[in-house]
């Protein structure tokens, strides 16, 4: 029915935690942060109480969705700087359901295992032509000039910086990236690029800039002269 990296947990059980709206809202909010946040921050975002939102997220933590710690803000420490506050992260762990099952990502792995095999290169090259193509196909489909949009719809969860950049909050073959780290990093930089055509902006301002817990390509502003 479903994939999960524990094979001990069922993933419709935990992922059906989701279908509360509540609970779904919550998620959204720490799922966006990079750092982790603590129930107060959580329940206004939410537009919820605080009680309300502890409930929801600790069942979000049972289900394998968030994380949960302890820490004090950011600069604070020491004598009178108060008690650690509960804080929740976005679960580093995959999730998956289909239904008969299906096993897209051991045929992934098969594909990524035949093109690392393959000297030639030409098989390399045909996999970036079909990332840029399916980019180019899904950019269109997602909105066309709404780039925002179409990032979303592809997953990579894009942020803009505040200067005109976007980065990637997350890798949608994320798994494979860590197995097959080149091939999926150039067929992401190709995808990206496919997006940005169909967007109407240049294809170069996606650079290959590989950072921790993120996609390995970078959006840089309209202005600056991107190396190939």
């Amino acid at each position: 029915m479903g994939r999960s990296e524990d094979p001990g947990q069922d993933p419709i059980s935990e992922l059906s935690s989701l279908d509360d709206p509540v609970r779904r809202r919550l998620y959204d909010v720490v799922a966006a942060r990079d750092e982790p946040t603590a129930r107060e921050d959580a329940a206004a975002a939410a537009g919820i109480s605080r009680t309300l939102a502890a409930y929801h997220l600790d069942k979000l933590v049972d289900a394998g969705l968030l994380t949960a710690g302890y820490a004090r803000p950011a600069g604070r420490g020491g004598p009178g700087a108060g008690r650690p506050a509960k804080r929740y992260a976005r679960a580093r762990r995959e999730l998956s359901v289909s239904v008969p099952p299906r096993d897209y990502a051991l045929l992934a792995e098969v594909l990524a295992e035949a093109v690392a095999a393959d000297d030639s290169g030409g098989v390399r090259e045909a996999v970036a032509s079909a990332a840029h193509a399916a980019g180019r196909a899904a950019g269109r489909s997602a909105g066309g000039p709404d780039l925002t949009a179409a990032l979303h719809a592809c997953g990579y969860e894009p942020s803009e910086t505040g200067e005109g950049c976007v980065e990637l909050r997350n890798c949608p073959f994320h798994r494979l990236a860590r197995r097959h780290t080149e091939l999926v990093c150039g067929l992401n930089l190709h995808l990206v690029r496919g997006l940005l055509e169909a967007s109407g902006e240049r294809q170069d301002r996606a650079v290959l800039a590989p950072r921790a817990d993120r996609c390995c390509v970078f959006i840089e502003a309209a202005g600056i002269d991107a190396a190939e």
